[in-house]
């Protein structure tokens, strides 16, 4: 090969290597900022082919997607100084790329742990302002109105970051406080089933207060049936033994005084000591069954 043709190589190696070093691309996704000499001079690089100085420029690119930041749950004291565990998030996007690069050095690293903090602070200035009902259901979407504006406020102005929003993901009691909480719930429903079995067991007395009433009512009463019943007997029984008394007198003292015998000496080891002459054996005396 000729001299003339290598130096035309060369030459054209040449080019092509200070070609490359001047030509970059910045992605869709991305925008960027030219550096000279570790100087900014030029920002907000758009997507596309772009030209640079060769060796004495450097191109920095960074993602201006809206970015997610998942907050480690924190416990924050509410304004009745009651602490409450929170969790939530951020979603974030570049939003002037120089000032971006000027306060994180480009690092998203930086930026990350710098927007955790500022978001924990406000986190903290919120809670501490309100009581934990209001952070809990009454005024939790008002509380995120108010951090994302005051962040945002902040985060443009210092870092070039914009705060697209800022959500709690929940919001819990700190261990401790869940066992008392959880015991204090426990011992109000013991008190609770403690006056629950104390009514019923005053229920329980007074119905058995009532049927034992009811019971020695319905005895008293069958009582008073009974003697009245017995009383209707017994005074039928006299007049049937009156009229037959009357009918023959006689007949109806033997027909006693064997009913009587029969009663006295129905067992053979009785023993009865009387009177011959009395009136129990005056039918015994007589073989004729006439009284003498």
């Amino acid at each position: 090969m000729s001299p003339k043709a290598i130096g035309i190589i060369v030459v054209a190696l040449i080019v092509l290597l200070i070609g490359s070093a001047s030509i970059y691309v910045v992605p869709e996704t991305q925008s960027g900022v030219r550096l000279r000499f570790g100087e900014l001079v030029e920002n907000e690089i758009q997507p596309g082919l772009h030209f640079k100085a060769p060796i004495i420029d450097e191109i920095r690119k960074f993602d201006v997607r809206i970015l997610t930041l998942d907050a480690p749950a924190r416990e924050y004291l509410t304004i009745e100084q009651k602490p409450l565990v929170v969790d939530s998030f951020v979603t974030w996007q570049v939003n002037d790329v120089a000032k971006y690069y000027k306060s994180t050095s480009g690092d998203e690293t930086r930026a990350v742990m710098l927007l955790s903090s500022r978001i924990d602070n406000g986190l903290r200035d919120q809670f501490g302002i309100r009581t934990m009902h209001e952070v809990i259901s009454g005024q939790r979407d008002e509380l995120m109105i108010e951090l994302t504006k005051a962040m945002n406020s902040v985060m443009a102005e210092e870092f070039g970051i914009k705060i697209v929003d800022i959500r709690i993901k929940g919001i819990d009691l700190p261990k401790t406080v869940s066992s008392d909480v959880y015991r204090r719930m426990r011992s109000e429903r013991e008190k609770e089933a403690q006056e629950h079995r104390s009514k019923g067991r005053e229920l329980a007395e007074g119905i058995k207060a009532d049927a034992d009433r009811q019971k020695i009512v319905v005895e008293a009463e069958a009582y008073r049936e009974s003697e009245v019943t017995r009383g209707e007997g017994d005074e039928i029984a006299a007049q049937i033994y009156a009229d037959a008394y009357s009918q023959n007198a006689e007949f109806y003292s033997f027909y006693r005084s064997l009913t009587a015998y029969e009663s006295a000496f129905s067992n053979k080891s009785d023993i009865l000591v009387v009177d011959p002459d009395s009136d129990f054996l005056k039918y015994l005396n007589q073989s004729q069954g006439k009284k003498k």
